[in-house]
């Protein structure tokens, strides 16, 4: 019978990178949580319209990616290709957007009918941090200054900051009929994509990575030359609260955004070492998308990070996840003492709560029993053989170089505690 393989675009994560993951989310959300923010938990699926309303109909994501199934009762609804609106939705209807200020962050799943490629998977994971009602520059700053902090505690070197202003809504829309005038006169020169969005979203045209229409989309006019002077203000405290902190940036006035409802700062970590795939972490402000949804008018800026793209740098070596091997690889052979150190294992486990232990199950001769302590990576085998059992102590073997000696168990808890730290 043929065997069953997972569907495309959709992988596995094994050991070791379990582990990588595990430490990536908790600095993450660590680092958030320092920061005031707090978690809010979204469902996986939403009602279509939902997307259809924030992310915008005539974005890539709607047209083409969602994956969209009308349930039992005809209702039509989406798997979630993103967070925001979800958080939003969720702010909207239960009660914590209007006259207040929230700090929130989610984690999870998102799916996307992409063509699978290195760093981008149909389904994928993303931690997002959201705020809401707070309307300055300062809040935008904060934002970039914590991503920032993770990527030192995550021990990131190389990525780079792009920021660019995308005015408000009203500024934005008199650019938009300067851009497809100015593409318009260019319509022979833009790809069947680039074409598709002259009518729909042409902002994305800037964003094309078509060489063939690079010197064209370089000349286009820029959006900076065409802000209100409200948002023009806000970019340059932005600036100016970055640089008081030392956080190098770049403005890239070409930078915009793939979903509707950005306005005024849009921003991006980047690298150079994941391919086409350059971005690691975006967001922007949304200050109208609260209102699209239903709910009253609230300033909101954010971000989202692609957690499969952080990973992949950290095992690339541009970071350094630490190791989540076992500290002791208990060895217990002999007549009668399997149940010994089986309690003495948990009593180790009782005391010292980060201790690392596993116990050889399955059985096997001592000789097995080792080398299967060094298959797992830790740096010492807990030895209990008949003549050990018979003193109260047990050995404590050193798997990667030193010496092995018979500590007494009752003397065990301050030995493994000074081994492992």
């Amino acid at each position: 019978m043929k065997s069953i393989q997972s569907v495309r675009g959709m992988r596995d994560l094994l050991p070791p990178s379990t582990a990588t993951w595990r430490w990536l989310e908790h600095v993450v959300t660590d680092t958030l949580i320092a920061y005031g923010y707090n978690e809010i938990r979204l469902p996986l699926l939403e009602r279509t319209e939902l997307f259809a309303r924030s992310v915008g109909e005539h974005t890539d994501i709607v047209e083409k990616e969602m994956y969209t199934f009308a349930d039992r009762d005809g209702d039509q609804l989406s798997l979630r290709p993103e967070g925001t609106a979800g958080c939003v939705r969720a702010g909207i209807q239960n009660g914590l957007l209007h006259n207040q200020r929230q700090r929130l962050w989610y984690h999870g799943p998102m799916f996307r009918h992409e063509r699978p490629q290195r760093g981008r998977y149909r389904q994928f994971h993303q931690i997002g941090a959201e705020t809401y009602g707070f309307a300055g520059p300062d809040i935008d700053a904060e934002l970039l200054i914590l991503t920032q902090r993770i990527w030192q505690r995550l021990g990131l070197k190389g990525l780079r900051l792009e920021i660019n202003s995308l005015g408000t809504v009203a500024s934005r829309a008199a650019y938009r009929d300067v851009l497809v005038e100015y593409f318009s006169a260019h319509r022979e020169r833009l790809d069947e994509d680039s074409q598709r969005r002259l009518g729909t979203n042409p902002l994305r045209i800037l964003d094309s990575k078509n060489p063939e229409m690079a010197d064209l989309v370089a000349a286009a006019p820029q959006l900076t030359e065409h802000l209100d002077p409200e948002s023009v203000d806000h970019f340059d405290e932005l600036k100016g609260l970055l640089e008081q902190v030392g956080l190098e940036y770049a403005v890239n006035p070409r930078l915009v955004r793939g979903l509707d409802y950005y306005t005024r700062t849009a921003f991006e970590w980047l690298t150079d070492q994941l391919g086409a795939q350059a971005a690691v972490c975006a967001g922007g402000r949304y200050d109208g998308l609260v209102e699209v949804i239903g709910g009253r008018a609230t300033p909101a800026v954010g971000w989202a990070m692609g957690l499969e793209r952080v990973a992949e740098l950290i095992e690339l070596g541009a970071g350094e996840a630490p190791s989540l091997a076992p500290h002791v690889y208990a060895v217990a052979v002999g007549e009668g003492t399997a149940q010994p150190m089986l309690r003495l294992a948990e009593s180790l486990r009782d005391q010292l709560p980060a201790l690392r232990l596993v116990q050889h199950c399955g059985g096997g001769g001592f000789k097995a029993q080792l080398k299967a302590a060094d298959r797992s990576g830790a740096p010492f085998a807990l030895i209990m053989g008949e003549q050990e059992l018979e003193r109260g102590e047990v050995a404590l073997k050193p798997l990667r170089g030193g010496e092995q000696r018979n500590v007494a168990t009752t003397a065990l808890v301050d030995a493994l505690r000074e081994a492992i730290e």
